[in-house]
């Protein structure tokens, strides 16, 4: 089982090549909107642990997934706020008897 940090760009690429195959290192890099040398350092440090191999072809690198025996450790955070309701209780008013006016 390998333990990758929740958050981490290696989550983003994982999940990235979880859902798409094949996939180039070009558009693992426009949908994470980072540089290339970047993507190419993290992906290098993924195939160095066997977790996914990169295929050189003359034109373009190739991404694909060794291993799916992955667990995603540290806290989740939620993207968004949600606004909560008050949960104070309601104050009684006494009834009132008299005139109503419009």
């Amino acid at each position: 089982m390998i333990e990758i940090t929740t958050g981490s760009l290696e989550e983003r690429i994982i999940k990235i090549l979880q859902k798409t195959y094949p996939i180039t290192v070009e558009e693992i890099k426009k949908k994470l909107n980072i540089s290339l040398d970047i993507t190419l350092r993290i992906l290098k440090k993924l195939q160095m642990k066997g977790i996914l191999l990169l295929d050189p072809l003359p034109d373009k690198t190739y991404v694909r997934l060794l291993r799916h025996d992955f667990r995603f450790i540290g806290k989740r955070r939620q993207k968004k706020f949600i606004k909560h309701r008050s949960g104070g209780k309601k104050q009684v008013t006494e009834e009132y008897n008299g005139y109503m006016y419009s």
